[in-house]
């Protein structure tokens, strides 16, 4: 079979690959609930993202890192994908029930999953995940998939180590930039990071969370590949009140939020 280095698609049969998205808009519709995949998380990202990112860019029997792991959207597409996956999350709760929801997801590949309780901006974290690495047989991995808070536009918790407590915008940058510090020295040269975030208003301004982050990405040895624009479906905060969001809209002058970044990032050799 012909390979590309960082995938297993067979390029002499490519037409065959039609759920493999290759365009830069993602006109995803609902989130994909299969599984035990679950919404009940506000913020949790959607399950095709890390399903796009490991078909791309990872084989099977791959190692994929996620820092901001939530309730497990990564670390569960990855066990159905036969990758190995570790996470870290920061809200000990949080982390209880994506075990839990791993520990009911099947396991076809036999792959081992784990999510870490921990502060991804804090050294000691990665260094927590690179000994599991290690223990696993791997020295590095082949995809980071990042999905940091969109700075305040939602609290996850109380702690003030929760970037979405971030009590500047500044602040959020340098906490975010941070992880990227800890993480990405544990990504193959070649390899790539995944960047999964929006923009938000401030005082009727819009605030391009998604570009200054990248910006913070591009610091630390990688460069930009492809930047995706994903639809985003209504959600809880304005479920229902489209005709009013639509006013609001008209009235202040602004455009609602219907899109989302993917951004995508190759660590350079």
């Amino acid at each position: 079979m012909k390979t590309t280095a960082i995938n297993d698609l067979d390029l002499a049969h490519w037409e065959a690959y039609g759920d493999v998205i290759t365009d830069s808009l993602w006109l995803l519709g609902p989130r994909a609930n299969h599984g035990t995949h679950t919404p009940e998380y506000w913020g949790n990202f959607v399950p095709q993202i890390p399903y796009q990112a490991m078909r791309r860019f990872t084989r099977p029997g791959e190692l994929v890192l996620d820092p901001f792991a939530g309730l497990g959207t990564t670390l569960i597409e990855a066990q159905r994908l036969g990758r190995f996956a570790i996470g870290a999350e920061l809200v000990p709760g949080v982390a209880e029930r994506a075990r839990r929801l791993l520990g009911l997801e099947e396991n076809p590949y036999g792959v081992r999953t784990e999510l870490l309780v921990g502060d991804s901006a804090d050294p000691a974290t990665a260094h927590r995940v690179r000994e599991m690495m290690a223990q696993w047989g791997f020295s590095s991995a082949q995809l980071l998939i990042l999905h940091p808070p969109y700075h305040d536009i939602i609290r996850f918790s109380e702690d003030p180590r929760d970037l979405s407590n971030a009590p500047t915008e500044k602040a959020f940058y340098e906490g975010f930039e941070r992880v990227v510090m800890n993480f990405a020295p544990l990504l193959d040269p070649g390899r790539f990071l995944v960047l999964v975030i929006g923009d938000k208003y401030t005082r009727g301004e819009w605030i391009p969370l998604g570009f200054r982050t990248m910006e913070r990405v591009l610091r630390h040895g990688f460069r930009l590949k492809s930047i995706c624009v994903k639809d985003i479906q209504e959600n809880r905060g304005k479920r229902g009140q489209y005709r009013l969001w639509r006013y609001r809209a008209l009235k202040g002058n602004f455009y609602i939020f219907k899109h989302e970044y993917v951004m995508f990032f190759e660590r350079k050799k």
